[in-house]
């Protein structure tokens, strides 16, 4: 597997042709404490402001025949953290990109990578490699077909199991 840069990665998203699949696996990701507090004190549009971008390239992309699809594994009962996170998702979902919700519990007999992924056109697997501190310290790539099978059946095992986020903020 090979490096690359945060910018790289992205590039690589941006390029895809029919369907970008991104599994998240941890419970929390490096985040400014003050963010998630402006969001609890109900700033809902200028917190999310920050993944306009990105909701602006999964719209343009959806408008051209792409699909994108999330599934956000989570321990339950979910931390702030996490309830911020469907909070947020539920603007990506507003934007096109279908995301569902995994309770943890559930994946107990499912062999499951070890690192959070983005799948890209069922030929590129994307690995974000994550410290104990929930700072993200590589990304790796590799379009080893072995790998890119394993992660694709890993992440429809996944799917299957998950609840669409509007039912799950339901919850």
């Amino acid at each position: 597997m090979e490096s690359i840069s945060a910018s790289e990665r992205q590039e690589m998203i941006s390029r895809i042709t029919h369907e970008a699949l991104h599994l998240e696996l941890r419970d929390r990701y490096a985040m400014d404490a003050e963010v998630i507090a402006r969001w609890q004190a109900g700033e809902r549009d200028e917190v999310f402001a920050s993944v306009k971008p990105w909701c602006d390239e999964v719209r343009a992309g959806v408008a051209a025949g792409k699909t994108y699809r999330r599934a956000s594994v989570v321990s339950e009962p979910l931390s702030v953290y996490q309830r911020f996170c469907v909070a947020a998702n539920a603007v990506k979902v507003e934007a096109g990109e279908d995301i569902r919700v995994v309770p943890r519990r559930l994946l107990s007999a499912i062999g499951v990578p070890g690192n959070d992924f983005w799948l890209l056109d069922r030929r590129v697997v994307v690995f974000g490699i994550f410290s104990g501190d929930d700072e993200r310290v590589d990304i790796q790539w590799t379009e080893e077909h072995a790998v890119v099978g394993f992660c694709l059946r890993a992440f429809e095992s996944i799917w299957a199991l998950g609840i669409p986020q509007p039912e799950y903020e339901l919850i």
